[in-house]
């Protein structure tokens, strides 16, 4: 993408109404929106986060099946925002927003029990030991969730890394959390809840298309 696009894009991230951009020290000092989510949806719906939702495809799709539940997609990249914000905007969803931000701060911009689920689509498995911090599914990160997650709240893994799924798996095990569902290959094996086979983003399909086998897990922490 050439950086005129990008500029555009950023320019039109910070017109739309639906994209809320704070800057670390705004999260730092105190976000002003932890805590009244529900307040910038108008509505005391459940409120279902995508972490490093890209396009936001998935956060699109969700909103599009479950229109009594608020959804927001989250990432850092502004450009990639741009797209879902704007067919957001286009499809006329109400119960959609983005919020470019790092997820590490997440506990910062959410509430003690404000977010009922948590998706986490197709993340980079990060496989190298010395970039486990990195992972979405590291101790840090699940202490996060468990921070901003309310008692029955689920957190959705799915991804086309065997890696991945088996870390999470192994460490979840360990740690004694509940695992509510898991598969690692959802499209050649029966039993994953609809909205896991339902929804592909673009990668998604791709990966299909050669084989490669997709895996989801559900757990509570």
């Amino acid at each position: 993408m050439g950086s005129k696009n990008k500029l555009k894009r950023f320019r039109d991230n910070d017109s739309f109404e639906n994209v809320i951009q704070p800057s670390r020290q705004e999260i730092l000092e105190g976000f002003e929106l932890k805590g009244a989510w529900n307040a910038v949806f108008s509505n005391s719906n459940p409120i279902v986060l995508e972490l490093g939702c890209g396009k936001g495809e998935y956060t699109l799709a969700l909103a599009e099946c479950y229109p009594e539940k608020n959804f927001i997609g989250i990432d850092i990249k502004g450009a990639r925002l741009w797209r879902g914000a704007k067919t957001a905007l286009e499809n006329k969803l109400p119960n959609v927003r983005f919020l470019r931000t790092h997820i590490e701060l997440i506990d910062l911009i959410f509430d003690s029990g404000e977010v009922s689920e948590i998706w986490i689509t197709f993340p980079d498995p990060q496989i190298k030991y010395k970039r486990t911090k990195h992972r979405l599914t590291n101790i840090q990160f699940l202490d996060r969730y468990k921070k901003i997650l309310g008692g029955e709240g689920l957190v959705h893994l799915k991804t086309d890394s065997e890696f991945l799924h088996g870390y999470t798996l192994g460490l979840l095990h360990g740690l004694g959390k509940e695992i509510v569902y898991s598969n690692n290959d959802v499209y050649r094996q029966s039993g994953s809840p609809s909205v896991v086979t339902e929804v592909q983003t673009f990668y998604e399909s791709q990966y299909l298309e050669v084989g490669k086998p997709i895996t989801y897990v559900s757990f509570k922490i």
